[in-house]
């Protein structure tokens, strides 16, 4: 039976007390906003408001098994389930719990609506939903017991998800484990590594531009055009890949992409990220976000990536590029300018090889976690359309 949400539940939102009022913050009221709804479950909060905060504004407390749903900008579907008593802001819908649904239903409900909530949402720099909305939005309402078999099935299939994901962190924080046992910190090299410049071990250091017309002149088919939002930490990422026509690409050709050329992001938010270019994406070009590094023949290029991507390594990065007097940003000279370890080229040979088999597990842990994900929208869209 096809029931609306403003039918079964009390839906409500919160508010935030008046910034011009500093004691009604820094008390002992757990207050919730959108950040907070990263996971199925809330047990803690970052912010917490006075009793006279939440007197002396809409903030509404609301009791444990409360699902709470973001209604405002880039957050827009995320949900969580309170397992404390809290108030929220403004932005945070709230579902209190009744005898009708199990919490664990409606957020999962909630979830399989993410992409029409966000198709939905109207307003400028910030769109958003309502409270009125979600009152007319319809749900197929089970038999309790219907619904804790849902929810049960739902639960497994995302705890696998989850160890998944669990087993390519730790497969990560292997390599770099890896790294550390066998270079040190490569920032300050106790282990009495020779250094260069890495202007002195590359034969290419340097980045692009964006074609005239910008996104619009972004093809289906083409050269790819490799940009920052590509490059992440160890990984390329191929979502949102651009592509560019041959006469574009020409006027790009001094910075033509390379089989185990190292891409790092010199601008921006995700400056400082860095991965080897895959192979089979070539040809390619980079924009001005992006700068190709190659190496010379004793430089491994995924031996530089992982120390490209070292923590401590990147700590040092951020701090070059955040001297900048306006956005971050690393320049070519400082680029050239960074110190690198160079450990023996078999040594650093011996990690790569460590390094693929590593890859290898990461793989087959990866085709897994592809296959239950698939599995569980499957069952997302069969349980809730």
């Amino acid at each position: 039976m096809k029931v609306k949400l403003g039918d079964i539940f009390e839906i409500s939102s919160g508010g935030t007390p008046s910034k011009s009022c500093p004691e009604y913050y820094g008390g002992d009221v757990p207050w919730v906003k959108t950040g907070d709804l990263k996971s199925e479950y809330i047990y803690g909060v970052a912010d917490f408001i006075t009793e006279d905060g939440l007197r002396n504004s809409s903030a509404k407390m609301y009791e444990e098994d409360t699902v709470l749903m973001a209604m405002y900008g880039a957050t827009i579907g995320a949900t969580s389930i309170l397992k404390i008593s809290a108030c929220t802001n403004q932005a945070c819908a709230a579902f209190r719990r009744n005898d009708k649904v199990i919490p664990e239903y409606l957020y999962y409900f909630l979830k399989s609506q993410k992409e029409k909530f966000v198709k939905d949402g109207v307003g400028g720099a910030q769109p958003n939903i309502s409270a009125g909305y979600l009152k007319k939005v319809e749900m197929e309402l089970l038999l309790i017991k219907e619904q804790r078999i849902v929810v049960d099935i739902l639960d497994k299939i995302t705890n696998i998800i989850n160890r998944r994901n669990q087993e390519l962190i730790a497969l990560d924080e292997l390599i770099k484990a890896r790294f550390v046992e066998m270079f040190g910190n490569p920032v300050i090299n106790e282990k009495r590594w020779r250094q260069k410049s890495l202007g002195e071990i590359t034969t290419k250091i340097g980045s692009g531009a964006t074609p005239k017309g910008g996104k619009g002149a972004y093809q289906e088919e083409g050269i790819t055009l490799i940009r920052s939002m590509n490059v992440h930490n160890g990984l390329f990422e191929y979502r949102e890949l651009a592509h560019i026509s041959d006469e574009q690409a020409a006027k790009l050709d001094n910075v033509a992409i390379e089989e185990n050329d190292v891409l790092l992001n010199i601008t921006g938010a995700s400056v400082a990220r860095s991965c080897v270019v895959p192979n089979k994406i070539l040809p390619a070009r980079v924009n001005q976000h992006v700068c190709i590094i190659r190496c010379k023949e004793y430089i491994n290029p995924v031996f530089l990536n992982k120390l490209l991507i070292d923590d401590n390594y990147q700590d040092l990065l951020w701090s070059v590029a955040g001297a900048g007097a306006t956005r971050e940003a690393i320049t070519k000279q400082q680029v050239e300018s960074l110190q690198i370890i160079m450990p023996p080229v078999e040594l650093q040979n011996e990690f790569m090889r460590f390094c693929n088999q590593v890859d290898k597990s990461k793989v087959a842990v990866q085709k897994a976690l592809d296959e239950t994900q698939l599995l569980f929208d499957s069952l997302m869209q069969q349980y809730f359309g």
